[in-house]
């Protein structure tokens, strides 16, 4: 059972907002009231946070869905809707949050430090906020927005000040565990390393963490072995110490070509890497060359014969078996990563808190053909979020919104783009949009209000005009007198005779 996990991908789902109440305040010797319905409730936020005292994804690998909770409806009395809980998700630090492209959202590096994945919804607003001196009485109220819903990627990346590299049982988990407290898992056999695994040194007054990554071989760069897997944890190190196997006896090794592999290695995975500001490129970060199991009389031999190889790095001669030579490689370990460090603080920027965008007050309407069809699609934050607020089964609050469209310039823009009445307009995406009949509006207005939850617009009984009324009157008298003289010609003819007579 895995119990380390760096990659996860992540369903999030930010709280809906609550519905507004729809209510109007009924008590004795208080004619009049006016309406009490109160506001729904905002849904909560999803929000990443680095914490330090978290290690891993291995929860999120166990329970990916993670939604937060939404806000609740209002009432009557104005009483509002509660807000739902953010919903927290602890991630360790050195967590990078990837959009399923692989755009990078957000890079948590500081402890504390947190990204706004996901936005409730707004809770929709009660008839008492929709009143107004034209409309004192709203028989609607808005519908709560619904929240943000993505799949996201969070991928750790060990931040560590020195990196150990080199091939499967080169020595590297003997090393971290003889300088530091981590007490990783040591065999004689390769890939015993599966995870990475983090150690603290304190050599004088400086402390600063070693990570152990699993051995490379020759194509961990295209995925070969573990390598292409954790790679990663060796782009924010400052340091890269080669741990050379020098007591191995397998044909066509020697500590200079596994050093000539591994570099060869980096250089293809830096190649992939993006160019970060204010970061030292990989293959530019300083080497220290740790010669191992200096133990073996063989391999000591071999060390000092390969060492004039070396000039251009620092070379240790070490045996972590032994614990020979640790304490001169810690001292010489915290010398280079405390240069490191020095410009890193000095130049380093502030942090720009990555955000989702806010929304946009425009919006665009593009006339679009399907099927030799015509229709004219309408994008804007504000629109589509007046039309996913609205009750539809509601006639007031259909007036009502055409209304806002209106205002907001929306008819004059589909004027201008080409619709004519009834052409099919949609609010939204063009496959998943809200699809309208459009109709110019004429009047709008309070005047055409009637009884709370109606309007005027939509009642099909539609009162005639006053030329309209006349000319059915006229309609009315012809057909009557025409009906007068065919019974007198009949009369005449015989057809029929009064009984009276």
């Amino acid at each position: 059972m895995a119990n380390f996990v760096d990659h996860v991908t992540l369903h999030i789902k930010a709280g809906d907002g609550g519905n507004g109440c729809v209510s109007v305040r009924r008590e004795k010797f208080k004619p009049l009231a006016g309406p009490d319905g109160a506001s729904g409730g905002r849904g909560g936020d999803v929000i990443i946070e680095a914490d330090p005292q978290t290690t891993t994804l291995l929860g999120y690998h166990h329970a990916p869905h993670q939604k937060a909770p939404s806000g609740t409806p209002g009432a009557g009395d104005m009483r509002s809707g509660r807000n739902g809980e953010d919903c927290v998700l602890k991630v360790p630090v050195g967590t990078v949050v990837k959009d399923l492209t692989g755009n990078i959202l957000a890079d948590l590096l500081e402890p504390g430090e947190s990204y706004l994945a996901a936005r409730g919804g707004q809770g929709g607003l009660g008839n008492a906020a929709l009143a107004s001196p034209k409309r004192k009485a709203p028989g609607f109220a808005l519908l709560g927005d619904e929240g943000e819903e993505k799949d996201i990627v969070l991928e750790l990346k060990s931040v560590a000040d020195v990196a150990l590299v080199g091939f499967p049982s080169a020595g590297k988990s003997s090393l971290i565990a003889a300088m530091s407290a981590a007490r990783p898992k040591i065999a004689d056999y390769p890939f015993t390393t599966l995870v990475p695994n983090l150690g603290v040194v304190q050599a004088g007054d400086e402390r600063y963490t070693i990570a152990d990554v699993p051995g490379l071989i020759p194509g961990a760069s295209e995925g070969k072995g573990l390598g292409l897997e954790f790679l990663r944890h060796i782009e924010r190190c400052s340091v890269i110490v080669h741990v050379l196997d020098c007591a191995t006896f397998e044909p066509g090794r020697d500590p200079l070509s596994d050093m000539a592999t591994i570099e060869s290695e980096l250089a293809s995975y830096a190649d992939r890497l993006p160019v970060e500001e204010g970061r030292v490129p990989l293959m530019d970060r300083p080497r220290i060359v740790v010669l191992n199991k200096a133990d073996v009389p063989e391999a000591k031999e071999l060390a000092e014969f390969v060492l004039p190889e070396l000039t251009d790095y620092p070379v240790f001669i070490v045996s972590a078996a032994a614990h020979t030579g640790l304490r001169q490689l810690s001292f010489a370990l915290a010398s280079e990563v405390r240069r490191a460090r020095r410009p890193a603080s000095s130049e380093r920027k502030p942090r720009v808190a990555v955000r989702p965008k806010e929304a946009s007050k425009g919006f665009v309407v593009s006339r679009k053909s399907k099927n030799g069809d015509d229709f004219f699609v309408v994008r804007g934050d504000k629109p589509e979020r007046w039309v996913r607020q609205t009750d539809f089964d509601n006639d007031e609050a259909v007036g009502y919104l055409a209304d806002r469209l209106n205002a907001l310039g929306i008819e004059d823009a589909l004027v201008k783009a080409g619709a004519k009445a009834g052409a099919m307009v949609v609010i939204g995406p063009e496959d998943t949009g809200y699809i309208f009949d459009w109709e110019p509006t004429i009047q709008t207005g309070a005047e055409l209000l009637g009884p709370r939850g109606t309007d005027l617009r939509f009642d099909d009984n539609a009162r005639a005009s006053r030329k309209e009324r006349k000319a059915a009157y006229h309609d009315r008298m012809d057909a009557k007198a025409e009906a007068r003289e065919t019974l007198w010609m009949e009369r005449e003819s015989g057809l029929w005779i009064d009984p009276e007579k």
